[in-house]
């Protein structure tokens, strides 16, 4: 391989044995990065405070020792090996106050079409960015996007030599080869290139971005990332005993378990996989994971499930084939909603719709007051398009950050049909903040709580319930009706 070869010829100034890295970095453990910046990479940011990738030149100069470059190439070679250095920002999970999560997907390299076309994929630069990793892990302890010399203050948290397994590696080939033979299909008619973010919703660990006519770069998505993150400082995750390399494989074992279950009610299947406990919406996604051959109570509690955003909804459909109900996302983070400077491609919400795709677990209802009694029908797939979160997502976070920022947030009375004051069963009148309601658009806010005493968030002075993202049962019901069962 000629293009392997030379670049290792070009890095052979950065070589290193293991051990001598792994000195070079234990040596930064628990240390911000100011203190382990000899180079005064920092100081940079007084003239250029929003200088971006700060972190990565602290740790390529003042730790390794070589400035930074633009090369195709491996960064480091390490007893032989061309080894990429990735310094990524990690932080606290929302969900899990004792597990990190990855702060932003990772970059790999550049799509160029005129180079990709020609490439295989062992000999490709992508895969020999990916082949041999090494991740260095800082603590991004803020939930607002900070200027570049705030940098000096995030703790060196760990660093991992990595190697994706044979199954990860497939999947990696699969969704390259899907990108790399898209641009083929084009031959080379620019005009076609904005396609290629379309193909998001086939790729399994990786996207691209940003969208033509910007140069678009391979991305190890966010998910995967965390999902490297969480398995390096917390364990391992629950593996399927098959693998699945692409999402036709995994419709495909929908298809094949929906062959075998469709119509058994929820207590058939529940006898069928000897699950005991309490009989609710929520058995529809552990029935999934049994069905697959897991054995957890969540999709995201599997491996592969967690790494590609395949998140489980269980959805009843009346008789008449429509949704019950709305469905609840995810927590808003309002300690993210306050940072005056993030743009929305970088936020939380961005990342949900972007990346995560919804598993539909679907039961027909016989009787609304006994889940038992429902029939499972089959799953459905639906993925988030560009334009619903560019219109759709991104008009409820623009005004739920107005309504914090700039001090428009109230407390409203909730009303009946009628307009009369709503009346906890305590006695106690109801009221809500005034973020977008379900009867303003598909995207919505409300709150919800176990105890309707309680009221643990406050924003701007005002308690309420935790407030979540949630989706209109109906735009769920026409997008599952423009879609077949798996």
């Amino acid at each position: 391989n000629i293009w392997y070869n030379e670049n290792m010829a070009q890095n052979i100034e950065h070589k290193y044995t293991k051990k001598e890295v792994e000195d070079l970095l234990e040596s930064c453990l628990n240390k911000t990065l100011g203190e382990i910046d000899k180079k005064h990479i920092f100081d940079r940011t007084k003239t250029n405070p929003k200088i971006t990738g700060i972190a990565g030149d602290v740790i390529e100069q003042s730790v390794f020792g070589y400035d930074a470059n633009s090369n195709s190439s491996p960064d480091l070679n390490i007893d032989g090996i061309l080894t990429e250095l990735k310094t990524t920002g990690i932080r606290v999970s929302k969900k899990n106050q004792k597990e990190y999560e990855a702060k932003e997907p990772m970059s790999i390299t550049g799509v160029s079409p005129n180079v990709i076309i020609d490439e295989e994929f062992e000999d490709s630069r992508f895969w020999h960015k990916l082949a041999h990793l090494l991740l260095v892990y800082y603590l991004y302890a803020s939930d607002k996007t900070v200027l570049a010399a705030e940098y000096a203050n995030f703790l060196v948290k760990g660093y991992q030599f990595l190697e994706f397994s044979e199954d990860d590696k497939k999947i990696l080939e699969q969704d390259w080869l899907i990108v790399r033979n898209f641009i083929r299909s084009l031959n080379k008619n620019e005009a076609l290139y904005p396609e290629i973010s379309h193909l998001r919703d086939k790729l399994l660990f990786i996207d691209t971005a940003p969208k033509w006519p910007n140069p678009p770069r391979f991305r190890l998505k966010r998910t995967v990332v965390s999902n490297i993150v969480q398995k390096h400082f917390n364990g391992s995750l629950e593996q399927l005993p098959k693998a699945y390399d692409t999402y036709a494989d995994i419709d495909k074992a929908c298809h094949e378990i929906t062959a075998k279950y469709k119509n058994k009610t929820v207590a058939n299947l529940m006898n069928e996989f000897a699950i005991e406990g309490k009989i609710d919406k929520g058995i529809g996604e552990r029935l999934a994971v049994k069905m697959f051959g897991g054995n957890a109570k969540k999709m995201q509690d599997i491996d592969l499930f967690c790494k590609i955003g395949l998140l489980g909804k269980t959805i009843v459909l009346t008789e008449k084939g429509k949704c019950t109900e709305d469905m609840k996302l995810f927590r808003i983070n309002f300690d993210e909603i306050i940072n005056v400077n993030e743009q929305f491609t970088d936020s939380v919400f961005y990342d949900y719709f972007n990346e995560n795709q919804i598993l539909c677990i679907i039961f027909k209802e016989h009787d609304s007051s006994d889940f038992s009694k429902n029939t499972f029908l089959g799953f459905k797939r639906l993925s988030f398009s560009d334009d619903f979160i560019e219109l759709d997502v991104k008009s409820v976070w623009q005004r739920i950050r107005e309504l914090v920022i700039y001090k428009e947030l109230k407390d409203i009375p909730v009303l009946d049909t009628k307009g009369n004051p709503r009346i906890n069963k305590t006695g106690v009148p109801q009221t809500a903040p005034n973020f977008p309601k379900s009867s303003e658009g598909i995207i919505f806010v409300r709150g919800d709580s176990s105890d309707s005493t309680q009221k643990p968030e406050t924003v701007n002075g005002i308690s309420m319930y935790r407030q979540y993202i949630w989706i209109k049962g109906g735009y769920l019901s026409q997008k599952l009706d423009e879609k077949d069962f798996i």
